[in-house]
């Protein structure tokens, strides 16, 4: 079983990985990392090769 990291900012949850695909269709794994804890709400994610921290979390409609 994988082990993920203790979340840093509210050490209550982990952070969990998540993928996306490109625009050409192709895997992009690890794109964010997220905490499990949803009243933390920490992220990182990769966006055209810049990582941003924080960032609001929202429902995707797709």
């Amino acid at each position: 079983m994988e082990k993920f990291p203790e979340c840093l900012k509210c050490s209550k949850g982990v952070l969990i990985p998540l993928s996306d695909y490109g625009r050409e269709g192709s895997e992009i794994r690890y794109k964010a990392w997220v905490c499990t804890n949803p009243e933390c709400g920490y992220n990182i994610r990769i966006d055209n090769g810049e990582v941003s921290l924080g960032r609001l979390l929202k429902h995707s409609d797709k």
